[in-house]
């Protein structure tokens, strides 16, 4: 998915497990079939699961690993439980993780019994990461602000071909006119796209990759309203969710940005990616034309 990934496969994998933690040698190693774009991930035995970052800008593993312990105990939702932090090595330069398996799959429509419900869950767990206390040394998150990704923004729009390109522009101008976050740092998340919530007989159970988690916009956390939910949850998550209107516009244009930038770097090497960054567009397209 990306020209600068490092060359990873089954026997490399088995051979760091051998290399830095034999205890765990003696059990099998498979590929898990995912659709991310950060890391490979392969099960460890039942029990476990590796994760190893596909390009060195990305590798920050050990940032997610040291911030997850920290987190778990004020969240109602699972998130990954780290297990052991792999060591860079001459053959792979960045640091890797070994967590526990969480059962489940990734979010959709078919899986999801009552999609309310999923939306308050989501909503509550929200509300508890903005809430917990922000420590000195807490790593930062986010994106620039809108205006600043004005330039790039307009030209995946016109890169991305779509029949909508002109009512993409009027949104994405009407969100630009929010006020610029006021700077009071929370907890973020800032990935909360369907690859990254589990669905466990049929309710949300699990939040994974906390890769690009840390402190910044609440606004980040409110993508949810448009990359997860169809109307019947969005009107649940947007009425649970502590925000006033500005960031519910700022949290709509990151929306609108990011997929339109997923859609053409992936429209050939993920286009099960791709698909998720077009139901966002449609969902933005949809809830702003009710507003209208």
């Amino acid at each position: 998915m990306h020209s600068n990934e490092f060359d990873i496969n089954l026997n490399f994998v088995r051979n760091l497990i051998n290399e830095q933690f034999p205890e765990f040698s003696s059990l099998p190693v498979t590929p898990v079939n995912s659709i991310g774009t950060v890391n490979y991930i392969y099960r460890l035995g039942q029990e476990l699961y590796i994760r190893l970052p596909r390009v060195m800008d990305w590798a920050n593993i050990e940032m997610e690993w040291k911030w997850l312990s920290y987190l778990a105990p004020h969240l109602t939702l699972k998130i990954p439980e780290p297990v052991a932090l792999g060591q860079p090595n001459a053959s792979y330069p960045v640091n890797w993780a070994i967590y526990k398996w969480i059962n489940g799959n990734n979010y959709s429509d078919e899986l999801i019994h009552n999609e309310r419900e999923a939306a308050k869950d989501l909503s509550n767990f929200i509300n508890e990461l903005h809430s917990i206390d922000v420590p000195i040394d807490a790593p930062k998150a986010g994106r620039l602000p809108l205006l600043e990704l004005n330039k790039r923004t307009l030209e995946s729009i016109d890169a991305a071909d779509l029949l909508d390109r002109d009512i993409l522009l009027t949104v994405w101008e009407d969100s630009c006119k929010a006020s610029v976050w006021n700077g009071h740092a929370v907890w973020i998340h800032a990935d909360l796209l369907r690859t990254n919530l589990l669905i466990h007989s049929g309710n949300l159970s699990a939040v994974i990759d906390f890769g690009s988690a840390g402190i910044g916009d609440p606004a980040f956390d409110l993508i949810p309203a448009w990359s997860i939910f169809n109307s019947k949850g969005r009107k649940v998550f947007q009425n649970s969710i502590h925000a006033d209107k500005d960031t519910w516009l700022r949290a709509r244009g990151y929306a609108l940005h990011q997929a339109v930038l997923i859609i053409p770097y992936y429209r050939e090497t993920n286009p099960q990616f791709v698909a998720l960054a077009k139901r966002t567009l449609d969902q933005i397209l949809m809830n702003f034309d009710s507003a209208e």
